[in-house]
C-alpha cells in the first residue's frame, strides 16, 4: 500500500505538512549549519564561551588557510583519495564478476554462496575490531594504506555483490542465451553484453561505496595512526592541542572533508538515480 499523496489530503493536513517540512529540514541541517558557523569564528570566541552568537570576527580566510597551508590536512586528504579510489575500483570490479556468476549461472551451491555474501553484511564491525587489527599486525599491514584498502575491499564486496547480483537477475536473459547460441565465450558475454547494461548500477554503487569509505572513521583509527596512512576523517582530530581543542580549525577541516562526497554525488546524480530506480517501473 502506497502513501496517500499530500495533494489529496485535507487543507489542514496540507498546511501542517507545509509548516512542519521546513522545520524538520532546519533541524536536520542544524549540525551542519553549526559546524559551518564555527569554521569562520576566531579561537577567542570559544575561550569566551561565544558558541552560538555572532562571530567576533569573520576568520574565513584565516581558518581555511591554516587548514590547507599550516597543517597536515592536504596529506590526510591525499591519503583518503589513495584509500577510497582503489577500494571503489576493487569492490565494484569484484562484485560485478561475482554478481554475474551468482546471477547468471545456476549451480548446486549457488544459493549457499549467495547467503554467505548476505550473512557477512550482518556481522557487526565492532566484534571484528581486535581480530582484524591482530591480522594486519601479523601481515605487516598495520598503519598502511594498503592494509586499509584490502580490508575495505574485503568487507564491502559482500554488500556490492548482493547489489549487483539482484541487478543482473533483472536483465533480459534472452540476450545472454542468444550470445551463447552464437558461440560467444562467457567472458565476452560478460564484457560486451552484460557490463554495458550494468553501467547505471555500477555508477550508483560507486557513489555509495565512495561515500561509505570516505566517511569511515572507526576503521581509520583502529588500523592506522599518524599522517602517513590516516585518512581525513581521523586526521581532523590532529587539531586537538594538548590542553584544548581548536574547534574552529576542526570545523573548517570537517567542511573541507565533507566536500568530495557531496561533489561526487552531484556529478553522478543522474547515473545514481537511474541505477537505483532502474526496474522500478515496467
Amino acid at each position: 500500500m502506497f502513501p496517500r499523496p499530500i495533494q489529496h489530503s485535507s487543507p489542514v493536513a496540507q498546511t501542517a505538512y507545509k509548516t512542519m517540512l521546513p522545520i524538520a529540514l532546519i533541524m536536520w541541517l542544524l549540525p551542519l549549519i553549526a559546524v559551518a558557523m564555527f569554521s569562520i569564528k576566531p579561537a577567542s570566541d570559544f575561550t569566551q564561551g561565544n558558541y552560538w552568537g555572532v562571530p567576533g570576527s569573520f576568520n574565513l580566510v584565516e581558518n581555511y588557510g591554516q587548514v590547507f597551508f599550516n597543517s597536515d590536512m592536504p596529506r590526510y586528504m591525499l591519503n583518503s583519495v589513495l584509500i577510497t579510489v582503489p577500494t571503489v575500483i576493487g569492490a565494484v570490479t569484484l562484485s560485478a564478476m561475482a554478481g554475474f556468476a551468482l546471477g547468471i549461472y545456476k549451480f548446486r551451491s549457488n544459493l549457499w554462496v549467495f547467503f554467505m555474501f548476505v550473512a557477512g553484511n550482518f556481522v557487526p564491525f565492532q566484534i571484528l575490531m581486535i581480530p582484524v587489527r591482530d591480522l594486519t599486525l601479523d601481515l605487516g599491514l598495520y598503519n598502511t594504506k594498503t592494509g586499509l584498502v584490502l580490508f575495505h575491499i574485503a568487507f564491502q564486496t559482500g554488500f556490492c555483490t548482493l547489489f549487483m547480483r539482484n541487478f543482473i537477475r533483472q536483465l533480459p536473459f534472452p540476450l545472454i542465451e542468444a550470445a551463447r547460441v552464437e558461440g560467444v565465450a562467457e567472458w565476452r558475454i560478460f564484457w560486451f553484453v552484460v557490463l554495458p547494461l550494468m553501467k547505471p548500477a555500477l555508477a550508483a554503487l560507486a557513489v555509495l561505496i565512495f561515500t561509505f569509505i570516505w566517511n569511515d572513521y572507526f576503521w581509520a583509527i583502529v588500523l592506522t595512526q599518524g599522517p602517513d596512512a590516516q585518512p581525513v576523517t581521523a586526521g581532523i582530530t590532529s587539531f586537538n592541542a594538548q590542553f584544548r581543542a581548536a574547534y574552529h580549525l576542526m570545523s573548517a577541516g570537517s567542511i573541507v572533508a565533507a566536500l568530495p562526497p557531496v561533489l561526487m554525488f552531484f556529478l553522478m546524480q543522474k547515473h545514481f538515480i537511474a541505477g537505483l530506480t532502474l526496474g522500478a517501473v515496467k
